[in-house]
């Protein structure tokens, strides 16, 4: 296969994988959770520990064990009988876990977290020192999303996201994504039978998106575009991410090996956990609109701002806050941490250095330094030799 080799590169030596299985891949035909499939997929992840990989799961299913229990005949659809149907299953699904890999002399772990415990710098570090102690004392974590008390991450997507976000926290090498399909189509294969399969993804363009939306899958919540949307974010982090069909017999060493048919994208760049935060997760506080030579630095010179790039300053924010940088264009450039308020920005907007210095003694000038900024756009090679005005 195309993706043979990629794949056993990164199998090779100790590391760190996360593994995501939706709620399609756990489930029988009804929708009721399927303990045959849960025994396989910890006899799977086991064989990966046992390899001497990290690994990490990332489940669906809590809502597909506890319907049956509270007489639902099908998975419900409203938020109230879906959080009180996650409340039953989510211990019982963590039980058949526990069950199945004690069996193989590995302690599991459980966390439930929500979409607040990444976009709150102290909560996302807990949970990043948390995941680390479990990793190097041999534990195997299972998250999951805290559907009890969650309403809008419950929408779809939910996990996939959430899987990509924990890859990237982690810098895990690998992100398996376990659904009911082996990959991604040129076409939807259920409906058009000249749909061809794509084995390896070097970048995930917008004809690569465009070929995701309209899949779905039958008891799960998630598509293959919120797959492909959770891959791209994955992979700007610097992680791989294979998609692969959980019915094929042993697909995740399979796919660590290449024999097995799935969809790989490779990785691009890498960020530190500090600049992952701030990327992915952090809510901005406001933005500033900046000229051309402050583009040129933030985007192609890897420069900071000044304030005499910027043109207009929005919002009520703090100094440390983080916040958006838009050109004259409207077009957003990033964002990163800002070194002033939002009135001492409007105050010294358009300011040379040392008009700065003066009126602020001490404090470094810059209103974002380039090691706290996060920049959106790819680089321009046109762009490399250009010296603005308005830079450090």
């Amino acid at each position: 296969m195309k993706n043979k080799t990629y794949t056993e590169s990164i199998s090779q030596g100790k590391k760190t994988i996360v593994v995501k299985v939706g709620t399609s891949s756990l489930t029988e035909p009804d929708g009721r959770l399927s303990s045959l499939k849960v025994h396989s997929l910890a006899k799977q992840l086991a064989c990966l520990y046992k390899q001497g990989h990290h690994v990490i799961l990332v489940t669906s299913g809590a809502i597909a064990a506890g319907y049956p229990l509270l007489g639902y005949h099908e998975r419900p659809t409203s938020v109230p009988a879906k959080q009180a149907s996650a409340a039953v299953g989510q211990g019982l699904l963590m039980e058949e876990y526990s069950r199945y890999l004690s069996e193989e002399g590995i302690v599991a772990a459980q966390l439930l977290l929500t979409r607040d415990d990444f976009s709150d710098k102290r909560r996302y570090k807990n949970a990043f020192n948390a995941l680390e102690v479990l990793l190097a004392r041999g534990a195997m974590p299972i998250i999951n999303e805290n559907d009890t008390v969650s309403i809008e991450e419950l929408r779809v997507g939910d996990n996939d996201k959430l899987s990509a976000q924990l890859a990237a926290m982690v810098h895990a090498d690998l992100l398996i994504l376990v659904t009911d399909t082996d990959g991604l189509y040129t076409a939807d294969p259920r409906r058009d039978e000249n749909a061809r399969h794509i084995p390896i993804i070097d970048c995930i363009t917008p004809e690569i998106e465009a070929m995701a939306s309209g899949a779905s899958t039958r008891n799960g919540t998630g598509g293959m575009a919120t797959k492909i949307a959770a891959a791209k974010l994955a992979t700007q982090a610097g992680v791989a991410v294979a998609i692969c069909n959980g019915s094929d017999d042993d697909v995740i060493a399979r796919v660590m090996t290449g024999s097995v048919k799935h969809t790989l994208i490779k990785p691009h760049g890498s960020m530190k956990t500090r600049l992952q935060w701030m990327a992915f997760y952090a809510l901005t506080r406001g933005s500033v609109i900046i000229d051309a030579g402050a583009k040129m630095a933030l985007c192609y010179q890897k420069r900071s701002l000044l304030p005499a790039g910027i043109r207009k300053v929005e919002g009520d924010f703090a100094a440390g806050d983080i916040i958006k940088v838009y050109d004259e264009d409207g077009i957003c450039l990033g964002r990163g941490r800002v070194n002033f308020s939002a009135d001492e920005l409007i105050k010294i907007a358009g300011m040379a250095t040392g008009e700065i210095e003066k009126l602020y003694p001490g404090r470094k000038p810059e209103a974002i330094n380039r090691d706290d900024w996060v920049c959106e756009l790819e680089p321009d090679d046109e762009y490399d030799d250009v010296m603005p005005t308005s830079v450090t």
